[in-house]
């Protein structure tokens, strides 16, 4: 650990003993006590999402949308839509209309990472999701003192909580977040792929990065869902912004989604119903057997790297299995919306 980290990591500990924050103090705990029990890290991959810089409003770089995606292209798709409905809701101004549909065009035709409209520059951003993990091959389960919705719910028509990432501003100084937080970050600097598993190609555009983006942003710790397969610990279900939401999607999951998608009869939607009801009742259950199969509930975080002109977007070896495509319909500078047949 260079110096100028270590002055960091001392300044974010006297920071912590000035503001006199019991709750900082017991979440400072968590991370001491996580990093005992968890000192490994499973890497689960790259992320992607989009972020936008203002200059009107200020320098920072924000987080549009949640950089949570496995592909870089579903985010440039979800900018695409972004600007479109911005062309066709948010103005009525015919250049600027154009401006933003000119972007939108771009977006429709070539796999790029970056535009810019109305003086707004939006990126396509990559960061890489990790667990932490034990020498046991146990990943780490939620927190004590990791964020809940305000109210906690178990109703499959209820909405889930925001995720935490947008508005972020993207900015790899030490902040405020704690000793452990800024000792992560001062070990991530430094973070490459390594082995045979990786191809050249991924290797070399991580070391790259390196020196490229150097700085290390944390982004808001996620839950998920993961199955335990032969070759380990895999997805099972999209990100989720607490625990709680990670626990509903999956007691949704047993009950309604996966019978529907996989076309369960009657007798196994019965068993995976049983399930999901013996795991909503303990309420703050982080495991779940069903059909032979076992789901967990863990913790996820995330890094984004920076660099002197800002988030670093995708590398030449992140793998899209699609192209770009018109996603809406045509758009008048009028804001009339025609449907082609």
């Amino acid at each position: 650990m260079t110096h100028d980290w270590q002055q960091q990591i001392h300044a974010l500990h006297d920071e912590l003993i000035r503001r006199d924050d019991p709750a900082a103090w017991v979440r400072e705990a968590d991370a001491v006590d996580a990093s005992v029990r968890y000192p490994g890290f499973a890497l689960r991959g790259p992320v992607f999402g989009v972020a936008a810089q203002e200059p009107a409003v200020g320098p920072e770089w924000r987080v549009l949308k949640p950089v949570v995606h496995g592909m870089p292209q579903m985010c440039r798709d979800s900018l695409n839509s972004h600007l479109w409905f911005r062309a066709k809701d948010d103005t009525d101004d015919p250049a600027l209309r154009r401006e933003l549909l000119a972007a939108v065009d771009v977006l429709e035709r070539e796999p790029v990472n970056e535009v810019e409209a109305c003086g707004v520059r939006y990126r396509i951003v990559r960061g890489d999701e990790f667990t932490r993990c034990d020498g046991n091959d146990r990943l780490e389960p939620p927190r004590p003192t990791d964020p809940e919705p305000t109210v906690r719910t178990w109703e499959r028509r209820a909405g889930h909580t925001p995720s935490p990432d947008l508005g972020l501003v993207l900015d790899p100084g030490p902040g405020d977040d704690g000793p452990m937080a800024g000792a992560l970050r001062a070990g991530l600097r430094g973070f490459v792929y390594r082995g045979v598993r990786f191809p050249a190609e991924v290797r070399r555009d991580s070391e790259r990065a390196v020196r490229s983006h150097p700085g290390i942003v944390l982004l808001p710790v996620c839950f998920g869902v993961v199955e335990r397969e032969r070759t380990g610990w895999e997805p099972a279900l999209a990100l989720q912004s607490t625990a709680h939401d990670a626990r509903r999607a999956l007691h949704d999951a047993m009950v309604e989604l996966w019978p529907l998608l996989y076309q369960y009869d009657d007798e196994k939607k019965a068993v995976y119903e049983k399930a999901a009801e013996e795991f909503r009742a303990l309420e703050r259950a982080d495991e779940a057997r069903v059909a032979g199969r076992t789901l967990r509930v863990c913790r996820v975080e995330r890094m984004l790297r920076m660099g002197p002109d800002g988030p670093e977007p995708p590398r030449p070896s992140d793998v899209d299995e699609y192209g770009p495509m018109k996603i809406h319909p045509k758009l008048l500078d009028d804001g009339t919306v025609v449907h082609e047949e």
